[in-house]
């Protein structure tokens, strides 16, 4: 995107704001900037005080947080101030109509126990004079606005019954209904796939120039802010290291950390499929159909596999049938080898790897494994991990399952923390963390513990569902680099699930492409890329293009 001057007056002025928890600084002496119709990128790694700057601004942070020097104005009011506590009447005001806030982890924002539709109307009861229907209405066409299909039905659904990236789409959609003057997105494309990305970001800038609105766009993606953003502030550690327009900060980056980002970005060009380079350095030969060449043991066979759930019939509440959401999967794994799956959010990625894992038994056809303990690393790595227990409970608790199944597994508590510290420190935590818990972690720090949970007990099959969609740029070269070791000493096989066709690139042997349900082309991750047969792999090839 190109740089555009902005010289008017700032709507938004956050001037030397520090933010502690306790003896822990988490914002240092922060100033930024936002001028109306300005979108200003934050990047920087995961815990560098991105997210409570912004949740700062929105007045969103715990009663533990204190801000300690500085002030948050918008438009020439102040919001909050050092040594003056939190004003949640004048908040009031501003929170929803004036300025509204993009999660970064859909499913722990949205209710469950409300239906979705009923949730974003909430906005327009409280801040409109709508009747029913017209608010119905309107949230419809929020939806579809954020594209969403079946828009209408939607309304009726529960925040379970959507995948991660359409209950994602539906919290923009509540954010942007009121057409706000102030849009904070934290991590707003963390859980979509490509396709919906370029939806997401194309919508997000015809909103600001509609509106001549301000944004703040916090993400760990630079390519997405490069593409979205006017500026960008790069935050390390609580502090903005460099504040500039986009093109000058991907052009002549003065930081050597705002250097170390961008080489970070996982790109095609000159790169070498990790996963496809291993395999050969093995002398592993798949065929399209995952034949092993050597004729080893396959760990998972799946085979004319059909999942279904259940859902109520159209025109009868009461009434349950069942919809088919994966038709005719049919692929197997081998030990040592990952298959990458890709597809756009809502294609049955998720549901096919619950099913393999017996957490949907609503299937026809068959599924066989071969290996002992599989284990899944989950998308939403906040609702996956118990929030009353501690870091290192939660690292052992696999330990303690895998000795009540099996005798000859069972470990001393001494020796699950040690194995638990050891993990710790691999996925890049320190010993520290053994004693906090989910709530006291950034998302990116979440899903290092749940990745952790899943290889603790070292196991012949992993099923990753987006593992590293939580994670900047930097961690998730580590976290790839900590699976591809893993796997070489254990020689296990994973099932690599992601949106970012790029990372899946750099870690596949083989690939597979599903829409809609099935599986429509599978081959050597080298082939597919050069040669892809079907035009849906080719418009995910050149939307994910990245150079």
């Amino acid at each position: 995107m190109n740089d555009k001057v902005f010289v008017q007056k700032s709507m938004i002025q956050i001037e030397d704001l520090s933010v502690s928890f306790g003896s822990t600084d988490a914002v240092k002496n922060v100033s930024l900037e936002i001028a109306k119709g300005e979108i200003l990128g934050m990047v920087g790694e995961s815990g560098s005080g991105k997210s409570v700057t912004a949740l700062t601004l929105m007045g969103l942070t715990a009663e533990s947080a204190k801000i300690t020097s500085g002030r948050v104005c918008f438009d020439g009011v102040t919001l909050a101030e050092a040594g003056k506590p939190r004003d949640r009447a004048l908040y009031r005001e501003y929170q929803g109509s004036r300025m509204s806030m993009v999660f970064q982890e859909p499913m722990t924002s949205l209710n469950p126990t409300q239906k979705v539709g009923s949730q974003v109307e909430e906005m327009l009861k409280l801040h409109t004079t709508l009747d029913r229907n017209e608010r119905r209405d309107r949230v419809a066409e929020s939806f579809a606005a954020v594209g969403l299909k079946d828009p209408k039905l939607l309304l009726d659904q529960y925040p379970h019954q959507l995948s991660g990236g359409m209950r994602q789409r539906v919290m923009i959609a509540m954010a942007v209904i009121l057409h706000p003057d102030l849009i904070v997105a934290d991590e707003p494309t963390t859980a979509l796939d490509v396709t919906i990305q370029n939806q997401i970001i194309s919508l997000l800038r015809e909103i600001n120039r509609r509106e001549n609105n301000a944004m703040l766009f916090i993400t760990h993606d630079l390519n997405l802010a490069r593409r979205l953003c006017h500026r960008i502030a790069v935050m390390k550690d609580g502090r903005v290291v460099e504040c500039a327009g986009t093109e000058e900060i991907f052009g002549a980056p003065k930081e050597e950390y705002t250097r170390s980002l961008i080489r970070a970005v996982p790109s095609r060009v000159n790169a070498v499929p990790g996963g496809r380079k291993e395999a050969q350095s093995r002398g592993a030969v798949y065929g399209a159909d995952g034949a092993g060449a050597d004729g080893r043991q396959p760990v998972l066979e799946v085979h004319d596999l059909h999942v279904y759930y259940p859902e109520s019939a159209k025109g009868f509440p009461g009434r349950k049938q069942r919809k088919c959401v994966v038709s005719g999967a049919d692929f197997v794994l081998y030990p040592g080898e990952v298959l990458g799956l890709v597809g756009e959010s809502g294609c049955g990625k998720s549901s096919l790897s619950k099913a393999i894992l017996g957490m949907n038994r609503e299937i026809k056809g068959t599924v066989k494994h071969h290996s002992t303990r599989p284990q899944m690393v989950f998308q939403d790595p906040y609702s996956s991990l118990n929030p009353s227990k501690t870091v290192g409970w939660l690292l052992m608790e696999p330990l303690r399952a895998a000795g009540a199944l099996d005798k000859n597994l069972l470990m001393s508590g001494q020796e699950m923390e040690e194995r638990a510290r050891e993990m710790l420190a691999r996925v890049g935590l320190d010993e520290r963390y053994m004693s906090r818990r989910p709530s006291q972690l950034s998302g990116g720090q979440r899903q290092r513990v749940s990745i952790g949970q899943a290889l603790i007990t070292r196991p012949g099959l992993v099923i990753a569902d987006e593992p590293v969609s939580a994670l900047d740029v930097t961690l998730q070269a580590q976290i790839l680099d900590l699976m591809r070791r893993l796997q070489r000493e254990m020689q296990a096989a994973y099932l690599f699930i992601s949106h970012d066709i790029n990372v899946v690139y750099c870690m596949s042997d083989r690939i597979m492409v599903m829409k809609d349900g099935k599986i429509i082309e599978q081959g050597e991750t080298e082939e597919v890329f050069a040669n892809p047969k079907e035009e849906y792999t080719k418009a995910l090839l050149k939307e994910s293009y990245t150079g």
